[in-house]
């Protein structure tokens, strides 16, 4: 059997579903071309992907700070609102294009041709970040390692690379509570320690001279590129089986560092801070944009992660009910780590003698700053640092696996014949090429190159391949089309709810998200560094690459057409011949070209009733013809 199917791919011939049952003569039919794509080999392995993929970094050290800069508990109402209109419509959107097809982001889009742009927008965007996250868990990797130990080396002053500003933040007692401490005019050995030694920073004189290459670093980048290499060795079936401890293992420690965090003195000052509604904040753009961000960035919309994951699905998963859980699961993950979080800042006040929005900040000054200080404090501080930071570590892996998933799996299905039965090569392929691109970011200046990489990957190139998306889909294809689609799926047409949300609510979101970030542009800087004018462009004209490609990618579809400029547009916008479910015994309705008894020229609908589970097949072609023509006159 292996041989057949050797032989089968051992060139490019016509698929199965291009094929009459003539053509097809005694090819044995229960060959699937699908098939040898594999899927999940497990029921929950598709949902603990997901909620993996969508869990991540950015909940924990994102989502606290933003919601106490932004409203604290007032900055809920928002967040929850942008997760309905924006979060969930096109989670699902993703979702139902990635499963009903079984393709990745390029070759999904037979659904219209003219915008596959859309889909390699979404690829180089996707390899940018996937650079530049491995290099965050290399970090955390080095932590990790840098917590086997009984005293935390960030723990005290006197080391190598602390300066005569380095003070141990530790509150001094007296009759009253702590003494204040001046903050501004010292440094705490926890950021020397970042920025000092694991960095080196103040070996690079800025972005343009980066510096010696940092070989800790470079061998944390590499062991954390080995693990992603065999976690996804073998597709969906290996990443599938690790998420089984990666997507739930850090809620196991999540849940540890938040019954620590509100046992310790002060822990409900930090809550408190979180928290504490201020509903006058509602009343600026600016919270709203934050949380339509919020929501756009942590659910992971547009990077491919999604479709990917939904394609190796079974064509009737429910992916509806799995929508839900996803993204209100990521929710409540985002609102209990702000909990987990807090506690350990206010108790950190309360010992330093300072206001919270001290100490409190966001991103990595948050992850590899503040709260291994705060963990100095702890009893067993080592166990609890390094509990903190593998669960940083599981959090990170598991948004990694997707992204490079996506990748493979996008050119692996744009190049099936060649790449598929070599799969593990070609991801091992990627990994390395990858790893030789990040090598600039081991450097002595590597955090200068991951900001620029951070703030312009994926910024309003990642918006403008999701409105292209959004209304290619619904635009276009017609919603009509897509709502039948998805009624094939899972039995249901979805409601007005998404419908309106597809249409109009989600699209003007994030097309308000794209003017916003254009109008507020900020150059990028690090601490106290500018980066110089020719660093910005470099930026800029990232984020431009993206969105050129799906001009590039229209121009493409249109040059392989024939006939006139319109013409050509026209026949570029229609789905491919071959577009529609990838297993023959799924193309039911308008996906089965021919069938028995069919006089009719225009491709024969399947009507499809059910009856007490009991599917009804009728072929009359004068009411198929009808139904067709009733379909196009209301969508008109």
């Amino acid at each position: 059997m292996k041989k057949l199917q050797g032989a089968h791919l051992s060139k490019p011939i016509t698929p199965d579903l291009l094929m009459t049952p003539s053509d097809q003569g005694n090819v044995d039919l229960d060959v699937d071309f699908a098939a040898d794509r594999g899927n999940w080999t497990g029921k929950l392995d598709f949902l603990l992907s997901c909620i993996g993929y969508c869990v991540g970094l950015g909940n924990v050290w994102r989502f606290p700070y933003r919601a106490y800069t932004n409203g604290g508990g007032a900055f809920l109402v928002p967040y929850f609102l942008m997760l309905t209109i924006c979060g969930i419509p096109l989670f699902f959107l993703e979702l139902s294009l990635g499963q009903f097809s079984s393709l990745g982001p390029l070759a999904v889009w037979k659904i219209s041709p003219l915008f596959k742009g859309a889909g390699a927008a979404m690829l180089l965007i996707v390899g940018l970040v996937a650079i530049y996250y491995n290099m965050i868990i290399a970090y955390v990797l080095f932590y990790l390692f840098a917590s086997l130990t009984s005293n935390l080396p960030w723990e005290h002053c006197g080391n190598w690379w602390n300066t005569d500003l380095c003070l141990e933040h530790r509150g001094s007692k007296d009759g009253n509570g702590a003494l204040p401490l001046n903050l501004t005019s010292t440094v705490s050995p926890s950021e020397e320690y970042w920025s000092r030694y694991v960095l080196h920073i103040q070996g690079s004189r800025g972005i343009g001279s980066p510096g010696q290459i940092r070989w800790n670093l470079c061998l944390c980048l590499l062991l954390a590129w080995v693990i992603v290499f065999l976690c996804i060795l073998k597709g969906v079936k290996s990443s599938g089986k690790v998420v089984y401890f990666t997507a739930t293992f850090p809620y196991l420690i999540l849940l540890m560092l938040l019954v620590r965090g509100v046992t310790l003195p002060g822990a409900w000052k930090g809550i408190q801070f979180y928290l504490t509604p201020q509903f006058h904040h509602l009343l600026s753009s600016k919270v709203w944009i934050e949380a339509a961000l919020q929501i756009f960035y942590s659910l992971g919309v547009g990077f491919g992660g999604l479709l990917t994951f939904a394609s190796y699905n079974t064509f009737h998963q429910n992916i509806y009910r799995d929508t839900f859980i996803v993204t209100l699961g990521n929710a409540i993950t985002s609102i209990l780590a702000g909990f987990a979080i807090f506690s350990v800042l206010g108790y950190m006040s309360q010992e330093l003698g300072v206001p919270v929005d001290q100490v409190a900040k966001a991103g990595p000054g948050l992850a590899f700053v503040v709260y291994p200080q705060a963990m100095t404090m702890l009893p067993l501080s080592p166990f609890w640092s390094f509990l903190f930071f593998f669960m940083l570590l599981t959090l990170g892996l598991d948004s990694q696996f997707a992204f490079l998933e996506t990748i493979v799996t996008a050119v692996t299905d744009e190049f099936p014949y060649y790449l598929r039965p070599k799969k593990a090569v070609f991801s091992g392929l990627i990994c390395v090429a990858m790893y030789l691109m990040g090598l600039v970011l081991t450097t002595d200046g590597g955090m200068y190159w991951l900001v620029l990489l951070d703030d312009y990957s994926a910024s309003f190139g990642l918006m403008v391949a999701v409105i292209t998306t959004c209304l290619a889909v619904t635009r276009v294809y017609g919603i009509q089309s897509f709502c039948r689609d998805i009624h094939m799926m899972l039995g249901f047409k979805p409601g007005l709810y998404f419908r309106a949300c597809w249409l109009f609510l989600s699209p003007a979101t994030l097309l308000a998200l794209l003017v916003y970030s254009i109008v507020k542009y900020q150059p990028s800087e690090y601490g106290s560094y500018r980066f110089p004018a020719w660093a910005e462009l470099l930026g800029i004209l990232m984020g431009l690459l993206s969105c050129l490609m799906i001009p590039a990618g229209m121009l493409v579809a249109v040059l392989r057409e024939e006939g006139s400029l319109w013409e050509r547009l026209q026949q570029a916008s229609r789905p491919a011949p071959d577009w529609g479910p990838s297993l023959e015994e799924n193309r039911t309705g308008m996906y089965v070209a021919t069938l028995a008894g069919s006089q009719s020229p225009k491709p024969l609908m399947v009507h499809t009733r059910k009856y007490g589970g009991v599917t009804s097949f009728e072929n009359t072609a004068i009411e198929v013809d009808r139904e067709i023509a009733e379909e196009e006159e209301s969508m008109m």
